[in-house]
């Protein structure tokens, strides 16, 4: 029976994950590194204890990851000042239908506590969980379960009992690993066969989610 639903933050809950690529690709850019879309799709979610690696596997052991990412988060905070953050659709209405439904909600992020938290207040929801949890809550990030074994033991729910809400690779994976009943919903790009296979449903928006949980909790 689903007690608890955990959702991701980028992509899901805000329209964020198209800036981050973009500003991915422009930071790698201009340190003079030819990063293309593929590139900032393959780091979605990832924690930078394994994105580094992997982008110096790609371009070479001169990629200077935490001067790229903090050029990446310089530019992303400059737009996020100017243009404000956009909330994904249905996110207000699925958040109260669950609490309706006495289903508890947390968050589940690859994001920092510090910006979570601003860019959740930023639009009015963060109020709305009872647990906020970040990736420097823990010692490894998506694609690894620990965050959402944390968040499963700080909401009180075995992760069979909750469900995940996730729009990129890395987050399934993480989610998936830890036993939690994996739901995605496709942000920049649709599941391919490894992560399909992950996934207990596919959905197009979050209003689809309270649906999911009642439809899932009559047949347990």
């Amino acid at each position: 029976m689903i007690k608890a639903v955990i959702f991701d933050m980028d992509g899901v809950l805000i329209d964020t994950e198209k800036y981050l690529v973009k500003y991915w690709i422009q930071a790698g850019q201009e340190f003079g590194f030819d990063m293309k879309p593929e590139h900032g799709l393959l780091i979605r979610s990832l924690a930078g204890k394994y994105a580094g690696p992997l982008l110096q596997e790609i371009f070479g052991p001169s990629f200077d990851y935490p001067a790229v990412r903090a050029r990446r988060k310089a530019l992303m905070a400059d737009h996020i000042a100017r243009n404000g953050i956009e909330k994904k659709p249905f996110v207000d209405k699925a958040l109260d239908q669950l609490k309706e439904m006495g289903i508890k909600t947390a968050v589940a992020t690859a994001t920092d506590q510090e910006r979570a938290g601003r860019y959740l207040k930023q639009i009015g929801i963060d109020h709305k969980f009872d647990r906020i949890i970040c990736a420097d809550m823990v010692e490894n990030g998506k694609p690894q379960p620990d965050i959402y074994l944390y968040a499963c033991q700080e909401m009180g729910e075995l992760p069979e009992n909750c469900m995940a809400v996730e729009d990129s690779p890395n987050g399934v994976r993480s989610a998936a690993s830890a036993g939690l009943v994996t739901v995605m919903v496709p942000d920049l790009t649709q599941p391919d066969e490894e992560i399909s296979h992950l996934l207990s449903e596919k959905v197009q928006d979050l209003g689809e989610i309270p649906g999911l949980v009642q439809k899932m909790n009559l047949h347990f």
